[in-house]
């Protein structure tokens, strides 16, 4: 469907362009970043390998926007807001845990990126900006509980890069054993963790 102002060629390459962003989400949320070829891609979008290469015409092409997509999407995804302070920074570690399908394909992608990512200095350097900014939003949100008296008064970055190391760390134990840890398993856990956090205080 086109709007009338709209040129259909340029309608025509926007829809084709969703269908090759679907096709490569759905070749990552499969079969990870070492699953992703332009072949793959190509046969779940039913069309020729020739056809991508317009889009993408060399393997790092497709990879990085691959990754640009991941981003989009992680960044773009609904967000919890449930309350300030302490429910805030509660809220933003739910958030990266993988509760739900949709949640749990990102990190599965995100994971299976990151041996791509490191055999890769540019796309290393990218990663690690990319959980920098992560930590910047829980160390925010750490500082404003601290300022409601809710976590002791110690420093927000290193309480934001400890949080942020547990729940990556959850993420990966649930990938690989989510029997062991479904949803409430991983909520139970956060939940043990911020305790002792607050214990302190």
């Amino acid at each position: 469907m086109y709007r009338g102002s709209m040129p259909r060629t340029k309608g025509d390459h926007e829809a084709r362009r969703r269908d090759v962003s679907a096709a490569v989400w759905q070749v990552m949320a499969t079969r990870g970043f070492a699953g992703l070829t332009l072949r793959a891609v190509a046969a779940e979008l039913g069309a020729t390998t020739g056809l991508l290469t317009h889009y993408f015409p060399t393997k790092q092409a497709l990879v990085e926007y691959a990754l640009d997509l991941l981003e989009q999407r992680t960044v773009s995804r609904p967000r919890r807001h449930t309350g300030e302070g302490l429910a805030a920074f509660r809220d933003a570690l739910l958030d990266i845990l993988p509760l739900t399908p949709e949640a749990t394909d990102s990190n599965r992608i995100w994971v299976s990126s990151w041996d791509t990512a490191l055999s890769d200095p540019a796309l290393s350097t990218d990663h690690a900006r990319k959980y920098a900014k992560g930590r910047d939003r829980l160390i925010e949100r750490v500082a404003a509980a601290q300022e409601l008296g809710e976590l002791s008064p110690g420093n927000p970055a290193r309480i934001a890069a400890g949080a942020q190391a547990f729940v990556l760390g959850l993420v990966v134990q649930a990938l690989f054993d989510p029997a062991v840890f479904p949803p409430a398993r991983q909520v139970e856990l956060l939940d043990d963790y911020l305790a002792a956090l607050t214990a302190s205080h």
